[in-house]
């Protein structure tokens, strides 16, 4: 059904500069994607590690610490600062809320 081909000679070039446009267009739209994906890789190489321990601070006037969060924590809000193994442990122990659902706390060695 597919594989007959008009007789005359304008027809098939007519049908072969159709086909040529859209193999370029095609050709294009794939560079095009590769171009978006080489650009996703760089991206994700060039991106700094994730904190290893982040402090979440409260809204409002000085803006006081409210929550220690293991890094990559999904709870973690916007306002948070990355801090060393050190001071999430200091502030743990000044009082500052241990994240329920990361558990600092547990992974520092300060259970409540």
């Amino acid at each position: 059904m597919y594989d007959t081909l008009p007789p005359d000679l304008p027809q098939l070039r007519t049908l072969r500069t159709w086909h040529a446009m859209w193999v370029t267009r095609l050709d294009q739209a794939i560079a095009a994607a590769e171009a978006r994906e080489a650009e996703k890789r760089r991206g994700e190489q060039a991106r700094p590690p994730a904190p290893e321990w982040m402090i979440e601070h409260g809204i409002g006037q000085g803006r006081p610490p409210a929550e220690v969060h293991q890094g990559g924590c999904h709870m973690a809000g916007h306002r948070v600062r990355p801090v060393t193994r050190d001071q999430a442990r200091q502030a743990l122990g000044a009082g500052i809320r241990a994240c329920a659902h990361c558990r600092p706390d547990t992974e520092l060695g300060l259970l409540e």
